[in-house]
């Protein structure tokens, strides 16, 4: 893997990446990983795996070492058979946050059966809260009958999970999108054409004005590109 912008490296070492992609020490951040073919789509035959490529999988988890949580939703978490976060090098264990408003995640989920450390079930006071804490979730409300995203991260925060990194899917993203509550954007080129009817990164209302984004770095492996962004202002509590 090499840099291409803001500067020539032939070769990025491990230490070079992890340097590149951490987050800020001293404030709440909100990332986002995707990876989209090239014509914009983020699945093929439903699923993301067949956009991937080993340069994409090491920033992705690279993204989940150095974090302190991952938020996800729950339609991610189902079709894409989401499980716990394998520890990696002696780091602490991070753990999935999903957001859903109904609740309705099956306890049988390997997100529940195959994790280190308990998951995180981001919901609203209509949910079922016994059936998700028995299913060995710890339960945050943050709403009546929908998430307040922006409640959730302040809750997330509380308990000491500032550096959140999103892994979609587009109605998430959309949504942290609208709220303005992005702060970098990890996105992956795949050198593919899925055409289709595959979703774009981002799914949701059209915002009042498009969030002004500021290109960080160019990364290159075997024709994949990996972009990063980060917010032009951040405008955004750092609490």
């Amino acid at each position: 893997m090499q840099m291409l912008w803001p500067e020539a490296r032939p070769e990025m070492t491990d230490t070079m990446l992890a340097e590149l992609y951490r987050f800020p020490p001293d404030r709440r951040w909100v990332q986002a990983n995707f990876v989209s073919s090239v014509d914009g789509a983020v699945t093929v035959s439903g699923k993301s795996e067949g956009l991937g490529s080993p340069a994409d999988k090491k920033v992705f988890m690279l993204g989940r070492a150095l974090c302190d949580v991952v938020l996800v939703g729950a339609g991610t978490v189902i079709v894409e058979a989401y499980r716990g976060v394998r520890p990696v090098d002696g780091r602490p264990v991070p753990p999935i946050a999903v957001v859903t408003a109904r609740g309705s995640l099956s306890p049988d989920l390997p997100l529940f059966t195959d994790t280190h450390v308990p998951p995180i079930v981001i919901t609203t006071a209509q949910a079922d809260h016994a059936a998700l804490k028995a299913a060995g979730a710890e339960v945050i409300v943050a709403g009546e009958t929908s998430v307040d995203l922006r409640r959730a991260l302040d809750e997330l925060a509380s308990r000491g999970l500032r550096h959140v990194n999103c892994e979609g899917g587009p109605t998430l993203f959309g949504r942290l999108v609208a709220d303005d509550l992005v702060d970098e954007l990890n996105l992956t080129l795949s050198p593919q054409l899925a055409v289709g009817d595959a979703e774009r990164i981002a799914h949701g209302p059209m915002v009042t004005a498009p969030r002004s984004l500021e290109l960080r770095s160019v990364l290159h492996d075997a024709d994949v590109l990996m972009l990063r962004y980060q917010r032009r202002e951040s405008g955004r509590d750092s609490s």
